[in-house]
């Protein structure tokens, strides 16, 4: 799955691509936000509830400085594109299922790389400077989000092993 919406992102044009990115950024947010509802309806810990709802606050916040660039260059209408969205494509099918604190992590941790993987592919593979940078920043922030993410579940005493999960998935 990841392999065909790679392809076809790197079909798109900047304009297409930021508007695949912004949107891609509010979904990104939703889907945090609705995690934060579904811990909170789990009993799970506030401090669980607080880091999704920051996660989505801070890609609400990504989509909103990528629309500015956008709102630049193209005006304010966002182009069509039909590609999914690769993290909430991968949460929001097993978003319903999740009965644990564990589940709720795997998931999330799994999406968050699948994206970082995605973004540092496309930078490795694009020769415009600008785009580039804008991937690598991407990336970078999937990372972060994934970080994030290990840290809380770490401390929740939630046993993880997303990173070997991902390589068997992406080989």
């Amino acid at each position: 799955m990841g392999v065909e919406v790679l392809e076809r992102i790197r079909n798109l044009n900047e304009r297409e691509l930021l508007s695949y990115w912004i949107k891609g950024e509010y979904e990104e947010a939703e889907t945090y936000w609705k995690l934060a509802e579904r811990a909170k309806e789990l009993g799970l810990p506030a401090e669980v509830y607080e880091t999704f709802k920051q996660l989505g606050d801070e890609s609400k916040e990504h989509g909103d400085e990528l629309y500015q660039i956008y709102r630049r260059e193209y005006g304010e209408e966002l182009v069509e594109v039909n590609v999914p969205n690769v993290e909430a494509l991968n949460v929001l099918g097993k978003f319903w299922k999740v009965e644990d604190l564990g589940d709720v992590l795997r998931i999330a941790l799994e999406s968050e790389k699948l994206a970082e993987t995605i973004y540092r592919k496309l930078a490795g593979e694009c020769r415009d400077e600008k785009l580039r940078s804008i991937y690598l920043r991407l990336a970078d922030i999937e990372r972060g989000h994934y970080e994030r993410l290990k840290a809380l579940a770490n401390k929740m005493g939630v046993e993880l092993d997303v990173e070997k999960e991902c390589e068997k998935e992406s080989s």
